[in-house]
């Protein structure tokens, strides 16, 4: 899941003298922000929720697993909030038969998971070992999912490199990646490919490239400022392609399946859409976070306007070449057409305006863009610092990736909300409100022709929410990981998730009005559960702890009694 830092940075601009875009498809002057629109999905559309591997399942070091490089980085004091870790998570490991009784009850279609690279090939390498007790794992995960009729949507990297290739060869700095990361998910379509058929390879590769390798923020936590960041993207877009080829040329007319990539981008709106500068600088925003990877995907080639700024910039710092690197003629023509679908991940919006940035100041993505994000203190913000509730915003994403790319194939892969506090509350008002008005958008975007084929509630269950730890949590279902046993509870917005499935949709004005407050009603008696948990954690200790003590103490003291009674007796 993306976690993009709330900072309000200030970034500056030059004058763009040749615009390069597709705003001409784009209509930037039409914003419509229409009121709810009360009807239903297609037929067959299809309706999740998603987790991760380093997020949810716990067991980090259990059945031969190796160390990921989230092992690794959450194991260092004072990289994640509180110091957490996911280490034990929500146990998903051992409770993911619990998980899809869940998602039964909730009738969802499909479950987007991850599948650990360390759990399966522990040193990273398919030559060196594999881990069977890892493959029965996912094997009785995707059973147990067809069993219930939830299609499995499966991720081959949602972030957790094995440390082994990070500490060997720099991860994504390397271009050897390109060819270890096809070998692991080659084992995976050989493995699992007879029963999966929806296969990403990348999940959010900004936030790989950006917040593993510019800011350190993430896994690995580098700080290679400028230059590191356009490498990392360089050879996951190449280990991208590499698998779709291998998939296309050896399993899809044995397997028949869809290989796409999960693309994360916040929208962008122009501060004043009859500027043409703010225009500009809203479209370079997005060109900078979702078309440097789609671009390439669907067109061959980075943007042009990435190409510009960031070549430009270069020059202006004395370098002989530009910080992007650039594609070969065969190797644009070998990534071009790479996609069976788009996974959209969405979230949030930015107001975007122009700001100069001078490149005397130093290398980095940020200022690369010359411009500044701002919000509107008005937008709800009930979670995340960076998360604004801004539903209008998905749609104009939406309708941008119809007219930039063609209109793919979409599958919405993440769209949440958190709460940011130790919140005990299971009524979340805020999130029922963010699904409704987030999925009406959605609706209201295939009514303008996008190709959205299904949409993924972000998350399943409260997880390990990356450098937040658990302070942050995006779950329909709340877990406690204060228990021993991680027990999870429905949120309010487990029924009312439930009822938008049901109905396909929002049927009419009368019937959508009672769905909040039926979904408040079962909301109470869990509240009551839950606060009759920390009351079991509590005894639990005391079995676990105080009992012993007692146990000792009375073994003393009766020791010490036998020994005055001897006395007495001599």
């Amino acid at each position: 899941m993306l976690l993009q830092p709330c900072t309000l940075r200030t970034y500056h601009v030059l004058a763009l003298v040749l615009f390069v875009s597709a705003s001409e498809d784009f209509d930037w002057m039409k914003n419509e922000r229409t009121s709810f629109y009360y009807g239903t999905f297609p037929t067959g559309f299809s309706w999740g929720a998603g987790s991760s591997a380093y997020q949810t399942e716990g067991a980090w070091n259990v059945d031969g697993k190796g160390m990921s490089i989230w092992d690794a980085f959450a194991h260092k004091k004072g990289k994640i909030f509180s110091n957490d870790t996911g280490d034990s998570s929500c146990e998903g490991y051992y409770k993911f038969k619990d998980d899809i009784n869940l998602m039964k009850d909730m009738k969802l279609n499909h479950y987007r998971f991850s599948i650990s690279w360390p759990r399966i090939l522990p040193s990273g390498l398919k030559g060196e070992h594999i881990n069977e007790k890892g493959i029965s794992y996912y094997d009785n995960l995707i059973n147990m999912l067809l069993e219930n009729k939830v299609t499995p949507v499966v991720t081959l990297y949602h972030w957790d490199l094995p440390q082994v290739l990070q500490e060997k060869y720099g991860g994504w700095q390397n271009a050897t990646m390109i060819n270890y990361f096809n070998d692991f998910a080659n084992l995976c379509f050989e493995r699992f490919g007879n029963r999966v058929k929806y296969w990403i390879t990348f999940n959010n590769p900004w936030s790989i490239a950006v917040e593993g390798y510019e800011t350190g923020e993430h896994a690995p936590g580098l700080k290679l400022k400028g230059t590191g960041v356009y490498k990392a993207a360089h050879h996951i877009i190449k280990a991208h392609a590499k698998v779709w080829h291998t998939y296309d040329m050896q399993w899809r007319s044995k397997q028949k399946g869809l290989v796409g990539i999960s693309l994360t981008a916040d929208w962008g709106e122009p501060v004043d859409i009859t500027n043409q500068r703010d225009i500009e600088a809203a479209e370079r925003y997005i060109q900078f976070y979702l078309g440097w990877f789609a671009t390439p995907i669907f067109n061959g080639d980075y943007p042009q306007v990435m190409k510009e700024y960031i070549g430009r910039k270069s020059g202006q710092q004395g370098l002989g070449v530009s910080r992007l690197p650039v594609f070969l003629p065969q190797e644009k023509s070998y990534i071009k057409g790479t996609c069976d679908f788009l996974g959209l991940g969405h979230f949030t919006t930015r107001y975007v305006t122009q700001k100069n940035f001078p490149s005397g100041l130093g290398d980095s993505y940020f200022t690369d863009r010359d411009l500044a994000e701002l919000v509107d203190p008005q937008w709800p913000d009930p979670g995340s610092e960076w998360l604004y509730s801004v539903p209008w915003g998905f749609r104009r994403l939406l309708n941008f990736v119809k007219t930039q790319y063609g209109n793919p194939m979409i599958y919405v892969t993440e769209n949440g909300v958190s709460e940011k506090t130790p919140c005990t509350d299971l009524c979340d008002d805020w999130r029922m409100h963010y699904f409704k008005d987030y999925i009406n958008e959605m609706l209201k975007a295939m009514k303008d022709g996008v190709n959205v084929k299904g949409y993924t509630a972000w998350s399943l269950l409260d997880n390990f929410e990356w450098d937040e730890g658990y302070s942050e949590r995006f779950g329909l279902y709340y877990v406690d990981f204060r228990s021993k046993n991680k027990s999870r509870y429905p949120k309010a917005s487990v029924q009312y998730y439930k009822r938008i499935i049901s109905s396909n949709g929002f049927p009419n004005q009368r019937e959508v009005e009672t769905w909040k407050r039926k979904a408040v009603e079962t909301c109470s008696s869990s509240n009551q559960l839950l606060a009759i948990d920390p009351m079991i954690s509590h005894m639990e200790m005391v079995t676990e702890i105080v009992v012993p003590t007692v146990c000792t103490l009375c073994i003393l003291l009766s020791a010490v009694f036998l020994m005055f009674l001897l006395r007495g007796h001599l």
